[in-house]
C-alpha cells in the first residue's frame, strides 16, 4: 500500500459501552494511518460495531452491515467489516451467513485493527474466529484477575504503549486508548468490563467475559482527559457498575472513584449507569447522594417485580424490597431520578406475575422504564426452561405494559412541573435549546426544552424552572 491515508467510517450500534469501544477503535485506526470520515459514502472501509444483546439489536446490526455493503457498488467503499458484540459472539457463523461483509473481527483483533483493515484493502482475507466462552480467559477468583488481565484483550481496558499520547489519555499499565467521535458535552467512561452474574435470560457474560475493573487512577486520568476535550458530564458505564472494585479487593472502590472524579476541575456532573439493586449498599447510596458532582440518578436493573419469577430468572428481590429501596432514597432526596428495564414473557410468567409488575410500576413512579419482550438467547438457561409462552401472549403483555409505562412516565414528568433544577445544554436548534436535568440520562431518558432564543450555548449549565411537559420531556424557562 502507498502512504495514502485510507478513509474509514465507524458506525456504533447499541449501548454506551459500545460507544467507548468505537472510540478505542477510532484511536487505533487513526494511529495506524487511517483517516476517519463522517460520511460512510466517502469511506473506503465501513466498520460496523455491532450489538448482540437482543433479537432486534442483532437485526439492526445486520441491516446496517447490508446497507454498508450496498455502498460498494458506488466505487468509493471497498470493504465492510463487522466488529463488536455480535461479531464476537457469532464469529465464523456470522461470516458464513453474511458474505456481504468482507471480515468479521472479534475482540482479539482490536489491538491490530489497522493492520487487519490493510490486509482486507490489499485484497487479502481474514478467517473469522470461532467463538468461545470468554469467561474462561480470566481466573475464577476475582482478586486474581488484574494480574492475569495483561494477556487478555478486553475492549476499553487495553495496554497501549505503542500509541501516541494524544490518543492515549490514561498513562500507565492497561491504559485506555480513545479518540472522541462526538462533540457532546456528555461522554461515557468505561469503569469495568464483563459480568459475573448468571441471569437466566442473558448471554452477555459469555462473550464479554468475567468482570474486570479498571484501577481508579486510570479512570480518573481518562476522565480528566475527556474534560480537557470539552466534556462536562461523565457517564460511568459497565455491564454492572455496582460490582466495581470486587476484583480490586475492596467494593468501596466505587466510593473512592467518585471522590477522585469529583476533584476534576471543569467537570459538572458524574452519572452512574446500570446498578444492581441487590448490590446497592448503603455506603454507595450515601456517596451518590453526598458527593457534589454526582447526580442523584439511579439506573436500577429490576427486570421484573414478581419475587418467584425473579428467582426463576436467577435474580434477587421483589416488589416490596424494590419499593423500599426507592422510598428510602426519595426520603433523602425527593427529586432523585429513577429508571429501569423490565422483561415480560419469561418462561413461566403468569397473569399474576404481570399484575404484580403493573402494580409495582404504578407505585414506583419511575421517571423512565423500558419493557422488553422475552426471546430465547442461545446458550442461556432461559432457553432450556419449560413453560415457554406463545409469542402472541408475550406481545400482548408487552404492549399492555408499554402503554402503562408511557402513561406513568408522562404523569411523573407532570409531577415535576413547578420544580427547578440545573440543566446541561446539549444542543441548540432553530426550534429549541435542548438539555437534560439531573434525573435524565443521555439519549433515552427525555430532555428539557428551552426557547430557541434564550441565549445559551452547548455545554453551559443553567438553572431552569419546569413549566410544562410532553411525555417524558419537560418544557422549561431560565430562572
Amino acid at each position: 500500500m502507498s502512504d495514502h491515508l485510507m478513509t474509514v467510517h465507524l458506525v456504533s450500534m447499541g449501548c454506551a459501552r459500545n460507544e467507548v469501544d468505537s472510540e478505542e477503535l477510532a484511536a487505533r485506526l487513526e494511529a495506524g494511518g487511517f483517516q476517519l470520515v463522517d460520511d460512510a459514502e466517502q469511506a473506503e472501509t465501513v466498520v460496523v460495531n455491532t450489538c448482540g444483546f437482543i433479537e432486534q439489536a442483532k437485526k439492526d446490526s445486520v441491516d446496517t452491515l447490508l446497507a454498508a455493503a450496498d455502498l460498494k457498488s458506488d466505487g468509493t467503499t471497498r470493504s465492510v467489516v463487522a466488529v463488536g458484540c455480535m461479531a464476537e459472539r457469532y464469529g465464523k457463523e456470522l461470516a458464513e451467513a453474511l458474505p456481504e461483509a468482507d471480515a468479521v473481527l472479534g475482540f482479539d483483533d482490536y489491538q491490530d485493527i489497522s493492520q487487519r483493515l490493510r490486509i482486507i484493502l490489499a485484497g487479502g482475507s481474514l478467517e473469522a474466529h470461532v467463538p468461545h466462552d470468554r469467561r474462561t480467559l480470566l481466573p475464577l477468583s476475582p482478586v486474581d484477575r488484574p494480574e492475569a488481565a495483561a494477556s487478555v484483550s478486553v475492549p476499553g481496558i487495553h495496554t497501549a504503549p505503542d500509541l501516541p499520547t494524544e490518543v492515549t489519555p490514561a498513562s500507565g499499565p492497561r491504559a485506555a486508548t480513545r479518540r472522541r467521535l462526538s462533540s457532546s458535552p456528555c461522554a461515557p467512561l468505561k469503569i469495568a468490563s464483563g459480568c459475573d452474574r448468571r441471569c437466566a435470560f442473558c448471554a452477555i457474560p459469555s462473550f464479554r467475559g468475567s468482570y474486570l475493573s479498571r484501577p481508579v487512577e486510570e479512570i480518573v486520568a481518562e476522565g480528566r482527559w475527556l474534560v480537557d476535550h470539552g466534556v462536562k458530564e461523565l457517564f460511568l458505564v459497565s455491564e454492572n457498575s455496582s460490582s466495581y472494585g470486587k476484583d480490586l479487593g475492596d467494593l468501596a472502590h466505587m466510593e473512592k472513584l467518585l471522590a477522585g472524579l469529583d476533584r476534576i476541575d471543569g467537570l459538572y456532573w458524574i452519572r452512574i449507569s446500570y446498578l444492581q439493586p441487590a448490590e446497592l449498599r448503603p455506603s454507595l447510596i450515601d456517596a451518590m447522594l453526598t458527593t457534589d458532582k454526582v447526580v442523584p440518578y439511579f439506573d436500577l436493573s429490576f427486570q421484573h417485580a414478581s419475587g418467584p419469577l425473579l428467582r426463576r430468572m436467577r435474580r434477587f428481590g421483589d416488589a416490596d424490597s424494590f419499593l423500599g429501596l426507592i422510598e428510602g432514597i426519595r426520603e433523602r432526596c425527593p427529586g432523585a431520578g429513577f429508571r429501569s428495564n423490565f422483561i415480560t414473557g419469561f418462561p413461566g410468567e403468569t397473569d399474576r406475575d404481570v399484575e404484580t409488575l403493573a402494580d409495582f410500576l404504578q407505585r414506583a413512579r419511575l421517571d423512565v422504564a423500558g419493557i422488553f419482550a422475552y426471546s430465547d438467547e442461545e446458550g442461556t438457561e432461559g432457553a432450556e426452561l419449560s413453560d415457554h409462552l406463545d409469542d402472541d401472549v408475550i406481545a400482548e403483555r408487552r404492549e399492555m405494559l408499554a402503554d402503562l409505562i408511557d402513561e406513568l412516565v408522562s404523569q411523573r414528568a407532570e409531577d415535576r412541573i413547578g420544580e427547578h433544577a440545573p440543566v446541561l445544554v446539549e444542543e441548540v436548534t432553530p426550534e429549541a435549546v435542548v438539555g437534560r436535568a439531573p434525573h435524565q440520562g443521555p439519549e433515552v431518558d427525555g430532555t428539557v426544552l428551552l426557547p430557541a432564543d434564550c441565549g445559551v450555548g452547548v455545554g453551559e449549565m443553567v438553572e431552569v424552572g419546569f413549566i410544562g411537559s410532553e411525555g417524558a420531556d419537560l418544557i422549561g424557562e431560565l430562572r
